[in-house]
């Protein structure tokens, strides 16, 4: 058995870490995660880590998915999707390592080696939320990007806000709703959402990709969005319109007790297919939909104050390895913070490499830095 270095996760005697890669997973961003993972896995630096890759089907079950990365691309006509098997993958503590163990009915279990850190590509509930992050930290496995607590903040877009209030961060005027108050009064629902004024957007308080999002210009649009997004999500933010430019900051952990890094910020437009906004088939179907610009054309002193907010949305969160900050630059020259990422999309066409990529980090080195920093992570509170 190969002896680790008790202080990082990185293995001592020479070998390749042992890298596995989860995606798929049972949120409505099943299909986008196994797009993020197909893309990470294309370009991590196979000569340096040892790839598994672990698919979780929608059912939740963990199996050993096909390597043909081909088969997880994204297009209209077909989104991939991680098959159950008859062979289920456990992630086991085994003689002081943790090991992937497959087992099947009326067979003796297989044992298929240790794991030095986990790679997370899951978006949505039951992954990006805290519940993986919470799986792994009771076996205390190294893995890449934010805690429990901090992927739970950075999931609910409610009390997102309410921690970034709370850090001094100017967010928009909003209204959560839960299931019980548009069940016991959905009129009231509706005054409090008039009182914001039109348009608003109503979107699931803890889904992404701009799924079951919807933009309402008036009263008689608001119940057909509210149902919409209830099929995601019973508990909904409900966001007033914001004039302003729409300007993203990609940011990552610093080393040791460095200060958090951030990218040059990148601006999001919308140029094709007719989107009133950055929704799920103009940021991952349309090839064309939406463009990046990076550096985004804004003064200086900007800039300089987007990524410095940037860093506290990260910090106020207490996040870890990466996030994608979103805000509103009103024309007036105001920041207003929209939300953080804790596990944005990470194709090599999504926004957060790019905005690197711009900024002087490749892809590949990006990933690279990712495990790095996962790999010298304390286990346990820190």
């Amino acid at each position: 058995m190969t002896e680790k270095n008790q202080t990082t996760g990185t293995p001592d005697g020479g070998r390749r870490p042992r890298v596995a890669v989860l995606f798929g997973g049972r949120s409505s961003e099943h299909a986008v995660s196994c797009v993020t993972a197909a893309g990470v896995m294309g370009a991590i630096d196979k000569d340096k880590y040892e790839v598994v890759p672990i698919g979780i089907a929608k059912t939740g079950q963990w199996v050993i998915p096909s390597a043909d990365l081909g088969q997880w691309s994204l297009s209209s006509a077909e989104l991939p999707e991680v098959a159950p098997s008859g062979k289920t993958v456990t992630l086991a503590e085994v003689g002081g390592t943790h090991q992937l163990v497959v087992t099947e009915p009326n067979a003796v279990p297989q044992e298929l080696g240790s794991v030095d850190v986990v790679f997370p590509l899951l978006h949505g509930p039951w992954g990006e939320d805290g519940t993986i992050q919470g799986l792994l930290e009771l076996s205390d496995t190294r893995y890449v990007g934010a805690g429990v607590l901090a992927s739970a903040v950075g999931m609910d877009k409610h009390f997102m806000k309410v921690v970034f209030e709370a850090a001094g961060l100017k967010v928009g005027p909003y209204v959560a709703v839960t299931d019980r108050e548009w069940c016991n009064d959905a009129e009231a629902v509706r005054k409090r959402v008039d009182r914001l004024g039109y348009p608003v957007f109503v979107k699931p308080a803890r889904a992404g990709s701009s799924m079951g999002i919807s933009k309402v210009d008036s009263l008689d649009g608001l119940d057909a969005a509210i149902a919409e997004a209830r099929r995601h999500d019973l508990k909904l933010v409900i966001e007033a319109g914001i004039t302003g430019r729409e300007i993203e900051c990609a940011v990552l952990e610093g080393r040791g007790t460095d200060a958090p890094r951030t990218s040059m910020p990148g601006e999001i437009a919308v140029t094709s297919g007719g989107h009133e906004f950055y929704d799920f088939a103009a940021k991952y179907v349309e090839d064309g939909a939406a463009a990046l610009s990076c550096p985004a054309d804004m003064p200086e002193e900007a800039i300089a104050r987007v990524r410095e907010l940037a860093a506290a949305a990260f910090d106020a969160v207490g996040a870890e390895g990466l996030s994608r900050v979103d805000f509103f630059y009103t024309p007036d020259g105001e920041l207003i913070i929209n939300e953080i990422n804790t596990m944005p999309g990470f194709t090599p066409k999504s926004m957060y490499p790019q905005m690197w990529a711009a900024s002087g980090l490749p892809y590949p080195e990006l990933i690279d830095e990712l495990i790095h920093l996962a790999l010298n992570r304390k286990t346990g509170l820190r």
